[in-house]
């Protein structure tokens, strides 16, 4: 399926090392997302080779940009098919991790993966939207780690994930080239959600193109009224002026 040696080259430019069980891992995870993904919609991504850049090597990013210590926890938001979330649990199988979705198929396809490749035990989904998990106690400040691949822009996603961060925890947002625009317009934003822009982190995939990983310290607790509804989110931003 995919090529084993490639993932494992890249990856080790990382500092990340695979051993022989994680790449068999990955390996049957391709091959379970394909087949999959013939029957329900989970990724526009089925080139053997192009899996391996764009959803192994760059979820595995996420390791590379911050220090993740043994046996910490992560929240993955909007984790759709799995991603960052299962490949960072192949990877460190040490982790607890949360994958978090509002779309059932696609977390019946990743407890299908957690229970094939026997990550189960420390890894599962939540079937929730991200604004409703975000104001639970039992989900809320309880993670060392948020790390998300969701589209929305920082502003707003950082309202949906920085709930669930602990404080002296961290929330990673994998995003593309030009990711300064978004960073500039979500500033305000992250201060009123206790959160604080440590670092943005650069990475060049070979031909796949740049990836900014910017990295946001959680400093204080989030204020108890965020996140906000979906609908307010998106109709009032946090940290702009509001409209009349």
């Amino acid at each position: 399926m995919i090529d084993k040696v490639l993932l494992k080259n890249e990856v080790e430019r990382l500092d990340i090392m695979l051993d022989d069980t994680a790449l068999e891992r990955f390996d049957t995870f391709a091959e379970m997302l394909i087949d999959w993904n013939s029957r329900i919609n989970l990724t526009a991504i089925t080139d053997p080779f192009e899996i391996v850049y764009k959803h192994f090597a760059d979820s595995m990013l996420a390791l590379a940009a911050v220090n993740v210590p043994q046996g910490a926890s992560f929240i993955d938001v909007g984790t759709g098919g799995g991603f960052p979330g299962l490949p960072l649990l192949i990877a460190r199988p040490d982790l607890h991790g949360v994958m978090l979705d509002s779309t059932l198929k696609k977390l019946m396809f990743v407890d299908h993966v957690l229970n094939r490749l026997e990550l189960n035990s420390n890894g599962r989904t939540l079937h929730m939207r991200a604004e409703e998990a975000g104001i639970k106690v039992q989900l809320r400040n309880r993670f060392d780690f948020c790390f998300s691949r969701a589209v929305a822009n920082l502003r707003e996603l950082s309202e949906y994930c920085l709930p669930f961060v602990k404080v002296g925890g961290t929330f990673v947002a994998l995003k593309s080239a030009k990711a300064q625009e978004e960073i500039d317009g979500a500033k305000e934003a992250i201060k009123i959600l206790g959160g604080e822009i440590t670092e943005v982190k650069q990475f060049f995939l070979s031909d796949m193109g740049e990836r900014n990983l910017i990295i946001i310290k959680k400093v204080s607790p989030t204020p108890p009224k965020y996140p906000r509804a979906s609908a307010k989110i998106a109709k009032e931003p946090l940290g702009l002026p509001k409209t009349k």
